[in-house]
């Protein structure tokens, strides 16, 4: 019955809108400028790979305090969760690792060398001071380095000249609450911006078998980010981008550090720090930039209030990326990177360095035709030379029923194994058959091909097929626990993707998209984790000179299993959105998540949020 009035629900609302004729005053998605492809901008009608954006004005209207709450709502993307804000959550690009995305912020690579594989911590990203998202889905390893398996490039508010600052409030349900503030300054040589966000929850028992304690399992984060340009001249700025990170998590399920009986008084504090400096540089037909990234990150355990086990890891790199513009139909993009790693949990003490440098041709034909080829070669300390490559294409027509265009990637990687399992299948703690496993590089491929059709009134279709593998993959021995093992085959992800955007009048929008992803590992089972069937479906109102806004959004997953082989819920989850602008620089606002409390679990035994209702007050003064 639940199911049936959340689907008649959204259901009625979209044969109401479907009814109605298109709006003529809508902007062409198609010039929309993207950067995340080939590090460059570039309409994304020349784009051949497969990318989504987010916008801000979609991110401060759905309201979600942690980002991943607003990216599964994109295509291909699935979410788990372990028990709310601030709980281990794997995002994964169609079907792919967690840890095979690569996270960048500002430019700053976020992924946490402390974790076991080398990837982000997305539960710590918080929502707030965020002005875009570009999504790039796929084997990208040719711009972003050889294990990245989809690119999430996560920008915040640009500093700008003049004096603009925002201050926002919010609460709700289980105790939470959340400050922030946002200010930038600047002239025409120096502009600076800083962000600041203040989150707490009490959260709820996050785990079914937590029938002892039965505590609520609560989150604090603490976040800062910066940025400042100094354009020394037309030619030549200087950028420095700073963040930190400090946050606290109570979660269930842990080990008492006296007799390793189970407990669920956990705890978990989580810091990061991270930096970078760039210099740009153009020069007639050539743009140059130099920059340098660093993070430091140090996650700490304890149980029953007593320090169990902890790490800390560094993320070292130094990088160069030019252009070269021949003519309007040719450009060359290439670089090289010098990549450092390392890791230390006091019984370890590990540090690898890897080597690249890359190269892409960007053509066009009679701006029809548009190609890209490129190849990049990695050294790496421990694993020695890759080298791995994409291509990509997309071609445009113009028929009577409005343009198309007809895109596709092929794409390679190889992801080395990490620092931390190749010293835990060394350790005290691995046997056989782990023990007895030496660890090799993985490697990927996977292709996409599409079909877009787009008209002037703002109508977007697309349609793509995807499919990609990981050969050699690694994985941890859940039968034995001894270690790290390594597959003999191929596992495997394929799928389609549907989106839509539709423009409708009465200041009426409906966009959407769905998924199908058949995942399997080397044996042939099922991938644990991934839906084969995800869908979002969201109608936005815009009222009153636009004072008003009013948003609905469904999210459905079906047939995704768990690690036990057991079938994990289908759910449909209903969020419903509105602000309202009482003058030029107040706003209130307000959400209900989970309108119609669908109980459900993303990942067996840890449950996911109730409805739950949320409001605040944003001001905004220039």
């Amino acid at each position: 019955m639940k199911h049936s009035r959340t689907l008649s629900t959204l259901g009625a609302l979209l044969v109401c809108c479907t009814q109605a004729a298109f709006a003529q005053d809508s902007v062409n998605l198609m010039e929309e400028v993207i950067v995340t492809s080939s590090r460059i901008e570039m309409p994304l009608r020349q784009v051949g790979t497969s990318v989504s954006v987010i916008s801000a004005e979609e991110i401060q209207q759905r309201g979600f305090n942690s980002l991943f709450d607003i990216l599964r709502s994109q295509p291909a993307i699935g979410v788990s969760n372990a028990g709310g804000a601030g709980k281990i959550t794997s995002l994964r690009i169609r079907g792919e690792e967690g840890y095979r995305t690569r996270v960048l912020i500002d430019g700053i690579d976020i992924a946490d060398a402390s974790a076991p594989q080398i990837g982000p911590r997305i539960e710590q990203v918080m929502s707030s001071g965020i002005s875009r998202v570009e999504i790039l889905r796929g084997p990208q390893g040719l711009m972003y380095g050889a294990d990245a398996g989809g690119v999430v490039s996560i920008s915040t508010a640009p500093p700008q000249q003049g004096l603009r600052a925002e201050l926002s409030a919010e609460g709700g349900r289980y105790g939470s609450q959340q400050i922030t503030g946002n200010v930038g300054a600047g002239n025409e040589q120096l502009e600076v911006s800083l962000a600041a966000t203040d989150y707490q929850t009490d959260g709820f028992n996050a785990r079914t078998t937590d029938t002892v304690l039965r505590d609520d399992d609560g989150y604090d984060n603490t976040t800062f980010h910066g940025r400042l340009a100094w354009h020394i001249s037309d030619d030549l700025t200087l950028e420095l981008v700073g963040r930190d990170v400090d946050s606290h998590n109570d979660f269930d399920d842990c080990f008492n550090v006296d007799d390793f009986s189970a407990t669920d008084r956990c705890k978990n504090d989580y810091q990061q720090q991270a930096y970078r400096a760039a210099m740009h540089y153009s020069l007639g037909r050539f743009q140059h930039q130099l920059s340098y990234n660093y993070s430091d990150t140090d996650s700490k355990f304890y149980s029953d209030q007593q320090f169990s086990f902890g790490a800390k890891g560094d993320i070292e790199r130094a990088g160069y990326l030019g252009s070269f513009k021949a003519s309007d139909a040719l450009q060359l993009v290439y670089g090289a990177e010098l990549l450092s790693e390392s890791i230390n949990d006091g019984t370890f003490d590990r540090d690898r360095d890897q080597d690249s440098v890359f190269l892409e041709y960007q053509g066009g034909f009679g701006d029809q035709l548009f190609v890209t080829a490129g190849a990049r070669y990695d050294d790496n300390d421990d694993f020695g030379d890759h080298t791995t490559y994409r291509a990509s294409a997309a071609y445009l027509f113009t028929t009577a029923l409005g343009d198309f265009k007809l895109k596709g990637t092929y794409g390679t990687g190889f992801r080395a194994p990490s620092l931390y399992e190749i010293s835990y299948n060394g350790g005290p703690f691995a046997y056989p058959p782990a023990a007895d496993v030496t660890l090799d590089a993985e490697e990927s491929k996977g292709f996409d091909v599409g079909l877009v059709y787009y008209t002037d009134a703002g109508l977007y279709l697309e349609a793509n097929y995807f499919d990609q593998s990981i050969e050699d993959e690694i994985y941890f021995d859940l039968v034995n626990f001894s270690g790290y093992l390594q597959a003999s085959g191929d596992t495997d992800s394929s799928g389609v993707e549907l989106i839509a955007a539709v423009p409708l009048p009465m200041n009426i929008s409906l966009n959407g998209n769905y998924t199908y992803n058949d995942t399997d590992n080397s044996s042939g089972d099922n991938r644990v984790q991934r839906p084969r069937h995800m869908a979002n479906l969201g109608i936005n109102w815009h009222g009153f000179n636009n004072t008003l806004v009013l948003g609905m959004n469904l999210r459905a997953s079906r047939d995704s299993v768990a690690v036990d082989g057991t079938d994990l819920d289908n759910y449909e989850v209903v969020d419903f959105n509105a602000s309202y602008q009482l003058t030029q620089g107040l706003q209130v606002y307000g959400r209900i998540e989970n309108l119609f409390d669908e109980n459900y679990q993303e990942v067996a035994t840890y449950r996911s949020s109730g409805a739950a209702g949320y409001a605040g007050v944003r001001y905004t003064f220039n």
